[in-house]
């Protein structure tokens, strides 16, 4: 069975609603199941006067005002909580840490990591509510003996169980997805909020980091991090350039490299290796960012923690491909073999998430991997 909408038993539940059409959909849906809901929208922006700007950003004034109309329509209590300090500390923070160490984080993981399960969830258990309800695409599923397993959303298309891949089994046993157990599109969730009679079915998606609205990461980094010059370099050594920091690149990036020196066989050059230590940035041709093998800390898992080695798939950003791995854990590293192809663009910092069929086994933070080229690694 699944913990969704249908469950027999009522539940006093605190739905988390941005101020999208998706979480006041779950939290209309959560209500027409019976259950007892209580609305509540997260000020995480330092900048709550700020406006979204066109489908960026998130978390302003505006989204506010928008979860407050969605709770007065669908008829439930509706409160702000300002968890911006927390949200500043555990992922802005953390991101722009991050991207100064030569890593690429990603922030909506560390956010449901830290900042919906693990801030919201607390108080709000503290409260004595018994789960917090989000409209993230992904289904929870209840076994026979009590314990959860985390699935991919019916609507793969619409699957978010990437970025929820940071949640145990305590955080699943408090998490309610409304939305992941329905074969609908996106297209039939407005339809359905349109006959709600909520305002947000047309709103547009937000996209992109929500604390960057107008979406310049490398200007945000830069007012964060300051300009410190370095060098472009090619893989031997030399240089082809300069650049004004070496937060502002990431592994496989092609465009923006700036650099006047085309390369000998006239094809593209992307970035393979980012040096925080000496502030270097070193390109190379496409195939040199084929990686066979990689290692991740930090793993967090959904559920009783495997053991041995065991072939999966694995899902290393969002809406990216499932690829066939054979992984085992080693005092407490997570060691990810590619079963088949190479797979190139893969950056320390990313997440890499396990699956076992649609069941998320859990996630980690990836450190190294391992090249195709012989003594390659990053």
């Amino acid at each position: 069975m699944t913990d969704s909408p249908r469950d027999v038993r009522r539940l006093r539940v605190l739905a988390a609603m941005s101020g999208g059409v998706d979480s006041a959909v779950a939290a209309a849906r959560a209500v027409e199941a019976g259950h007892d809901v209580t609305g509540v929208h997260l000020a995480l922006s330092a900048n709550p006067k700020s406006f979204r700007t066109g489908a960026r950003g998130c978390c302003t004034v505006e989204d506010s005002r928008d979860a407050r109309r969605a709770a007065d329509v669908i008829g439930i209590p509706f409160y702000v909580w300002d968890l911006a300090d927390r949200f500043r500390e555990d992922v802005v923070d953390d991101f722009v840490a991050e991207y100064a160490a030569g890593r690429t984080p990603n922030p909506c993981l560390r956010c449901n990591e830290k900042i919906k399960f693990a801030a919201l969830l607390d108080k709000a258990i503290a409260l004595g509510f018994d789960a917090v309800c989000t409209g993230h695409y992904a289904t929870v599923v209840v076994n026979d003996d009590g314990t959860r397993e985390l699935h991919r959303a019916s609507d793969a298309a619409k699957d978010q169980s990437y970025v929820l891949g940071v949640l145990d089994e305590h955080q699943l046993a408090h998490a309610m997805f409304p939305l992941g157990d329905t074969l609908t599109t996106k297209g039939e969730i407005r339809a359905e909020a349109e006959r709600r009679d909520l305002a947000v079915a047309k709103k547009p998606d937000s996209h992109d980091i929500c604390f960057i609205a107008d979406g310049d990461t490398q200007g945000f980094l830069a007012k964060h991090l300051g300009s410190a010059e370095g060098e472009i370099l090619d893989e031997d050594g030399t240089t082809l350039g300069t650049h004004g920091g070496a937060f502002g690149f990431t592994i496989g990036q092609r465009k923006g490299l700036r650099i006047g020196t085309p390369a000998d066989d006239g094809k593209p050059r992307y970035v393979l290796d980012i040096s925080p230590v000496n502030n270097t940035v070193t390109v190379g041709p496409v195939e040199a960012l084929d990686v066979t093998a990689l290692t991740a800390i930090r793993p967090r898992w959904c559920g009783t923690p495997p053991t041995g080695r065991a072939t999966y798939t694995a899902q290393l950003r969002a809406h990216g491909e499932d690829v066939p791995v054979t992984a085992e854990l080693v005092d407490a590293e997570l060691l990810v073999d590619f079963d088949g192809e190479p797979v190139r663009g893969i950056a320390p910092g990313q997440a890499v998430v396990l699956y076992d069929g649609t069941r998320v086994v859990g996630s980690a933070t990836i450190a190294t991997t391992r090249r195709a080229r012989a003594g390659a690694a990053s």
